[in-house]
């Protein structure tokens, strides 16, 4: 009996010490916190909040806005979203090694992707411009050319082709031979058969392109220093009142005089050939395009971009309220 009672003695004993040291810890943690600068305690606060808004758009979901129409009308100027980061593997840090995922890329899958245009300043400047941009929920963008504009350093498009796809445009419309087929179809007859809902915006009439054709063998004529014909450079004149241009159209009129005046001179016929021959998209890469055909600067331009080098998928737009829903 001795012995138990000397054990629930040293147990009391022991609980007691316990008990008196909690106490004593919560004191002193609780006469720091009101002995902390507010300044300070605003300052903790304040980077906390950061820190958790930093890993949310860097390995969840991130904020952007949509500088231009290329979109129109799935997403417009001024639309903020969100960008499903996770899904195809987040980048460890802004601009560095980006961790893998199971999940790839689709076709028609709504795209975030680095320009493959874009000048960089430096990598201190990249990783500083995305942690400002993702702190502010988009609102804050140091990156701007001379005229205080954003630069266009992320670019949100469609996943239009796929690797093996073929692409051929002829007046702005765009046919696609998938991979090991021999059979052309039209996009739009493609996404007619899939039930596809968006829309593929086109702002070049098809009227427009008689006068475009022919204001590209006029420029082409003039830089052989001939005149050209009178009745080709009348129908030209019309291409000045259009407000909107197919570019690839036009130059390819142009080139088809131009290689023909110099078919020895193979800069000519390389170049043809790229608008005649269309692009072909490498295994392991997409074709990203603007649902805005006519007002998109995409992969026509600076072509296929490797499935690796994809950030993210449009996830859901969360202003103006009266667009809020997800990207389809």
């Amino acid at each position: 009996m001795a012995h138990e009672k000397d054990f629930f003695d040293r147990l009391q004993e022991l609980t007691e010490r316990f008990l008196t040291r909690r106490r004593r810890l919560r004191r002193i943690k609780k006469e720091k916190i009101q002995a902390k600068n507010p300044l300070l305690d605003w300052l903790e606060a304040f980077l906390w909040a950061a820190g958790v808004v930093l890993i949310i758009n860097q390995y969840l979901l991130q904020a952007y806005e949509i500088p231009s129409g290329s979109m129109i009308d799935t997403l417009l100027i001024k639309d903020r979203i969100f960008v499903n980061k996770i899904i195809y593997g987040p980048e460890l840090l802004p601009g560095v090694f980006k961790l893998p995922s199971p999940i790839k890329p689709k076709r028609n899958d709504i795209i975030i992707f680095e320009n493959p245009s874009y000048l960089s300043q430096g990598p201190v400047f990249d990783i500083a411009q995305r942690i400002i941009y993702m702190l502010t929920f988009s609102l804050v963008d140091i990156d701007r050319d001379k005229n205080g504009e954003p630069k266009a350093h992320f670019l949100i498009k469609r996943a239009a082709g796929m690797g093996g796809d073929l692409f051929v445009t002829d007046k702005g419309e765009l046919s696609i031979r998938f991979a090991g087929e021999t059979r052309w179809i039209t996009e739009r007859e493609y996404n007619a058969q899939l039930g596809l809902t968006h829309r593929i915006s086109r702002l070049v009439e098809p009227g427009a392109y008689p006068a475009l054709e022919a204001e590209g063998k006029v420029s082409a004529y003039r830089e052989l220093g001939i005149s050209p014909p009178e009745a080709l450079a009348a129908e030209g004149t019309a291409a000045y009142n259009l407000r909107y241009y197919d570019n690839f159209a036009l130059e390819r009129a142009r080139l088809e005089i131009l290689r023909g005046a110099y078919p020895q001179d193979t800069r000519y016929q390389t170049r043809l050939a790229k608008l005649t021959l269309g692009w072909y998209v490498p295994e392991g890469s997409v074709f990203p395009l603007g649902d805005n055909r006519d007002n998109s600067r995409d992969a026509r331009y600076f072509g296929p971009v490797r499935k690796a080098k994809v950030l993210g998928q449009g996830a859901i737009i969360y202003w103006p309220p009266r667009r809020m829903g997800v990207i389809r």
